[in-house]
C-alpha cells in the first residue's frame, strides 16, 4: 500500500494561503509529526522563506530552517519532509526538484497553482541515484 499521509484540512489551508500570499514565486516550507509504521501525520506545518525569490525553484531560508527544527524537538515531533508550490506547472517533481531531493525518506509535497480555483497538493517520495524517480504517497485530509 505505501505510505500513507495525513494532514488536518486547518493545515492544509495554512500551507495554501501562505503559498497563494506568495505569489507569483515559488512557496515553502516543513512539515514534522509522528511516524506509526506506514502512516505518517502531519502535526505542524512550518512557513519558510523562499530566499531565491524564483517561480521555478526555491530555497529553504538556514535560519528559519534552524528555528523550524529546534521547535520540533521542542514539541517531540519529527520531521516529515517539505513542501512547496509550483505556481504554473502541475503537482509533480520537476527535475530539478528531483535533483535537489537529497533526503529518500522525506515526503515532498507540491502544490500545484496552476489552476487558482482548484489548487492540487499531493506528496511523493524520491528515491534513487541517476535517475532519480518519484512515487506518489496517499495523502489523506482530514477535518
Amino acid at each position: 500500500m505505501g505510505t500513507v499521509i495525513k494532514m488536518k484540512k486547518a493545515d492544509f489551508e495554512k500551507i495554501l494561503g501562505h503559498a497563494k500570499s506568495c505569489l507569483p514565486n515559488e512557496a515553502c516550507g516543513l512539515i514534522a509529526g509522528t511516524v506509526n509504521g506506514d502512516v505518517r501525520e502531519i502535526q505542524a506545518v512550518y512557513l519558510l522563506t523562499n530566499t531565491d525569490a524564483s517561480n521555478e525553484h526555491f530555497s529553504l531560508d538556514p535560519k528559519e530552517q534552524l528555528t523550524a527544527i529546534k521547535d520540533m524537538r521542542a514539541r517531540g515531533l519529527v520531521p516529515l519532509g517539505n513542501w512547496h508550490s509550483h505556481p504554473e506547472s502541475p503537482s509533480r517533481p520537476s527535475e530539478e526538484d528531483k535533483r535537489l531531493a537529497f533526503d529518500s525518506k522525506a515526503s515532498y509535497m507540491i502544490l500545484s497553482l496552476m489552476e487558482r480555483d482548484k489548487p492540487v497538493l499531493n506528496s511523493f517520495r524520491i528515491t534513487g541515484n541517476d535517475p532519480k524517480t518519484s512515487e506518489k504517497e496517499q495523502l489523506v485530509i482530514e477535518e
